[in-house]
């Protein structure tokens, strides 16, 4: 694993920071109205369904901070992918058990857990845009200039420097 951070590791971390910020909020404003609407059933809906779509939201952008340890490996490439592919396929097993599981309970009120899922996903995005606007991230980035340019030197020069350098001058 290298020591050399890479570019987006930043941006990803800030996502999380004001992603777990406004998700405290927004479950506090889910739960309230969930209340206001159906009782402790709502209540308990709409605290669930923001805590589920912070976790499958949040479990793509920890994959890839996780996968970023091993940038400069040589297979990072297959690393990165592997990893971001299995959270994914994590993910959406979790979801299918999730929502397998809680379809026929009967404290869930489904139009309270339907918005405040829809509502999680939407302060997710908006998190994102907002995070993604205010950084600044390079249109190129982990990458190494050259520090001389190639063509500065004719084959006059770099044949003349060797000349010079084995004959002692």
């Amino acid at each position: 694993m290298s020591p050399s951070p890479v570019s987006s590791t930043p941006i990803l971390r800030s996502t999380l920071i004001w992603s777990a910020a406004a998700a405290a909020v927004l479950a506090l404003v889910a739960g309230g109205i969930g209340y206001a609407v159906a009782g402790a059933n709502g209540l308990w809906s709409g605290l669930l369904g923001v805590v589920l779509a912070v976790l499958f939201l949040g479990i793509t952008a920890g994959s890839i901070l996780f996968a970023n340890r091993w940038y400069g490996d040589p297979i990072y490439v297959q690393l990165f992918f592997a990893i971001v592919l299995g959270g994914w396929l994590v993910k959406l097993g979790l979801f299918l058990v999730g929502m397998m599981m809680l379809s026929g309970q009967p404290w869930v009120e489904p139009l309270v857990f339907f918005l405040s899922i829809v509502a999680g996903v939407a302060m997710s995005l908006i998190v994102d845009v907002i995070v993604l606007t205010r950084m600044r991230l390079p249109n190129v980035s982990d990458i190494e200039l050259p520090t001389k340019n190639p063509e500065d030197e004719g084959p006059d020069d770099a044949a003349g420097t060797a000349k010079a350098a084995s004959e002692g001058n």
